[in-house]
């Protein structure tokens, strides 16, 4: 009997569905397992490659099956979807898991340390307290609108005034409405508490981590993109070159081309859009600084390349380019270990 050298697992909560392929690319078994069975089954298998979607869980159970001796290749859904055939069930997906897993062409997700995870872990918390303070806030400018009390955007506007919209009592406002924006004024407090814990905690990190310090010392990027791009990159040997890493943030321009005709759209924003976010924005700091003559690029290759495209394009275009430039810069610093110099 023939053994599979080649496993493509089907990821959910309880049940798991494996297909294993041998090295002629014929089936040789197709299986469900419960979740308690899995590990089980890997201990006992010979040592082969498995392929696996990226998932919620996906970063666990490469960690599991990688210490049973095997291989384990991670990929996008999108690029494992062409390999289904027929219809959509779990024996189909992993079938079209283990196939995509054989392609050479299907690039796999960096491997992520549990250091890793952790920082990104963080992020992914600081992030979604943000989106409830800003809802909060929201929600507080719409019930002050009801008495006709219009008030200025932002979390600082909203947070200041309230105190004083509570205690006047010529506003009008009923004592249940009263009652409603002093919880609102204590959940958008709560809220700014718990995402100052989150700041100093990724503090903490840059603080313990020697290769953040040497990515905040490139133009644009402060803690925020410095331990994210070590959550994302690591020690960057996941990736060829600088190129490929901006590509996988999506920092590259989205080829349509056809009949030898070369057509290029905006930016892929593949990848993580958070990241690619934070470059974006620590890119646009950068610009706004050199347009008011601060030297913040210094006097090198890159200042001089950065104020011939601010002349002949707009500024979105001169900003992805730059976060583009970041991208590749930080996997430089990441993979050679050196240092960022301003006269380069």
């Amino acid at each position: 009997m023939s053994v599979a050298t080649t496993i493509g697992i089907d990821l959910a909560k309880n049940s798991f569905h494996v297909y294993g392929i041998n090295e002629h690319g014929a089936k040789v078994f197709s299986r469900t397992l419960t979740r308690g069975k899995v590990a089980e089954f890997f201990a006992n298998h010979p040592q082969c490659l498995v392929g696996m979607e990226a998932c919620t869980s996906s970063g666990y159970w490469q960690r599991v099956i990688e210490e049973h001796g095997h291989k384990v290749k991670r990929m996008h859904p999108r690029y494992v979807a062409p390999f289904r055939v027929g219809d959509k069930n779990d024996a189909n997906d992993a079938r079209a898991i283990g196939e995509a897993a054989l392609r050479p062409s299907v690039r796999g997700i960096p491997i992520r340390s549990r250091e890793q995870a952790d920082i990104q872990a963080i992020h992914r918390v600081r992030s979604g307290l943000m989106r409830a303070r800003v809802a909060a806030v929201n929600q507080t400018r719409g019930l002050l609108g009801e008495y006709g009390i219009v008030t200025r955007q932002g979390v600082c506007h909203v947070r200041d005034m309230l105190p004083g919209l509570i205690s006047d009592t010529d506003n009008k406002l009923s004592g249940v409405m009263r009652q409603l924006l002093n919880t609102m004024f204590e959940l958008i407090n709560s809220l700014e508490l718990q995402i100052a814990e989150q700041d100093a905690l990724l503090k903490t990190v840059v603080r313990e981590n020697e290769a953040c310090q040497r990515l905040m010392k490139i133009p644009g990027v402060g803690y925020l993109t410095a331990t994210m791009l070590c959550a994302v990159a690591g020690t960057a040997s996941s990736f060829k070159n600088g190129r490929e890493f901006a590509a996988y943030l999506g920092l590259v321009p989205r080829e349509h081309s056809t009949g030898g005709k070369h057509r290029l759209l905006g930016i892929s924003k593949r990848g993580d859009p958070y990241l690619r976010t934070l470059l974006v924005q620590g890119a646009f700091a950068v610009f706004f600084a050199v347009s008011k003559g601060h030297s913040t690029l210094g006097n090198g290759k890159l200042a001089a390349w950065f104020s011939s495209l601010m002349t002949r394009a707009e500024p979105k275009k001169v900003a992805v380019a730059l976060a583009n430039k970041i991208a590749r810069i930080a996997w430089s610093l990441l993979r050679n270990g050196s240092d960022y110099s301003f006269t380069q």
